[in-house]
């Protein structure tokens, strides 16, 4: 059953049993589907698990899928003063994974959820057997031209205003991230009205500023990646994407050696948006394959 303060929500487009489970005191939404070998998959920002509805949907009839919502995001608790950083959101997830005693694991990571999933499959990775990356990073970017341009804007005083008073990041910046399918005015509704109230936009804003607080980590991260790179991982890259470019997609092949690709040459930084199908058949035929 839908809460009342959820009334936005597209229940045929995501029609799955709510759950929650406690963190630090407060509800993180999540979704459980089907049976099988588990996916799991971790979201970034300014989204949630709506973004993985419709390789939930499909998947479902073979895989046990569960996504999670980070706090302040999705159907989650969104508390003004929390612990926003994203190694929090990490721990928060590796702590839903321990109590629910999920194992051999295909994690699917997009955008922030590369970090946040990947430091999980760092810290566990006896948990994860497979990866999938989609449109992603875990490394500084600091000497990155294109990241340099963006820390100007991540450093102007507007910025909580933008995202506090304007939902600057859901209303103006993700629909520039679709490139090949632009989003209706109801697909739009379904990543906008999580954050409705400005009390509700402090998560997505703590994403903004850890692209400038976190880089130390986000190498760390990339200095420790021998843990994992020989795990088969698969990498679903939309290549027009206007953040991620292929150089960061080169980085990560370079780092993992046990890896497929799959380039989709006109998706933007939401390929699963654009082509699911596509990710969906992938995806399976990954985790059936056997791997050395």
């Amino acid at each position: 059953m839908v809460k009342k303060e959820f009334d936005w929500l597209d229940i045929e487009e995501y029609p799955f049993e709510n759950k929650y489970f406690n963190i630090n005191n407060y509800k993180m939404h999540y979704i459980d589907e089907g049976k099988g070998d588990i996916i799991l998959f971790v979201h970034g920002t300014p989204s949630w698990s709506f973004e993985y509805r419709k390789l939930i949907k499909a998947l479902k009839n073979n895989f046990r899928c569960i996504a999670t919502d980070h706090i302040g995001f999705g159907l989650s608790d969104k508390p003004k003063h929390y612990n926003y950083h994203t190694i929090n959101h990490s721990i928060s997830l590796e702590t839903f994974v321990l109590k629910r005693k999920l194992k051999n694991i295909t994690l699917v990571v997009h955008d922030f959820g590369g970090p946040i999933g990947l430091n999980f499959a760092l810290r566990y990775p006896e948990l994860v057997k497979k990866i999938v990356i989609i449109n992603s990073w875990m490394w500084s970017s600091k000497n990155d031209p294109d990241f340099i341009k963006i820390s100007k804007i991540l450093k102007s005083p507007l910025l909580p205003f933008l995202y506090i008073y304007l939902n600057f990041s859901p209303r103006f910046i993700l629909p520039k991230m679709i490139i090949k399918h632009k989003f209706s005015k109801k697909r739009l509704k379904q990543y906008i009205k999580p954050f409705k109230n400005r009390s509700q936009r402090y998560g997505v804003l703590y994403f903004a500023k850890s692209l400038l607080d976190d880089q130390m980590w986000f190498e760390e991260l990339w200095n420790k990646r021998q843990i994992i790179s020989h795990k088969p991982t698969l990498f679903i890259w939309g290549m027009k994407d206007p953040v991620l470019k292929p150089h960061n997609l080169q980085k990560f092949i370079n780092g993992f050696k046990n890896s497929k690709l799959v380039k989709l040459e006109k998706c933007g930084h939401f390929p699963q948006e654009e082509e699911s199908d596509r990710i969906i058949t992938e995806i399976a035929q990954f985790i059936k394959q056997t791997h050395p």
